[in-house]
């Protein structure tokens, strides 16, 4: 039986390149000289340092942008919230999601159900396996998603016959 999987993944090369890259071209910009602007990594939760809001934000932008060149997407980056540290110094967290979300599963295994789509949907961990007859009900309902739920990057693997 025909089947493939919703997944929701960020490449995890592609962001540490995005990182290395924002990190270099922030050491080389005039208006960061001098301050300790940075983007640290660890496993799915990133920690961006910088001495003001200002320079956070700057240094925000410079990521998305080059997150974009990478291919990789920025609605996988999720804000956490800004602490102080040390000074005027503050550190900002951003967690990057990996997987879909049980709430977001089900209502993706809803949406197929409710449009009365000729195949089978279920959640299988963080991800969402669906399966049908007909690779054309299949298609349908990879173009139904992806028209109906926007606010998390979504990719379709795993296509089989």
């Amino acid at each position: 039986m025909p089947s493939f999987d919703i997944t929701s993944e960020v490449n995890k090369v592609e962001l540490r390149n995005a990182i290395d890259q924002c990190n270099k071209e922030v050491a080389n910009r005039f208006d960061f000289k001098g301050s300790d602007a940075r983007i640290e990594q660890s496993e799915f939760t990133l920690a961006v340092f910088a001495d003001d809001d200002f320079k956070l934000k700057q240094l925000m932008d410079v990521f998305t942008a080059k997150c974009a060149k990478r291919g990789v997407d920025v609605r996988a980056l999720e804000p956490k919230g800004t602490e102080k540290i040390s000074g005027d110094k503050i550190k900002h967290t951003v967690e990057v999601k990996n997987g879909i979300e049980s709430e977001q599963a089900k209502k993706i295994v809803k949406l197929i159900k409710d449009n009365k789509l000729k195949v089978q949907a279920s959640i299988q961990g963080t991800a969402v396996r669906v399966s049908g007859a007909k690779k054309d009900d299949l298609q349908t309902a990879i173009q139904l998603v992806k028209k109906s739920i926007t606010d998390i990057p979504l990719q379709f693997q795993n296509f089989r016959d």
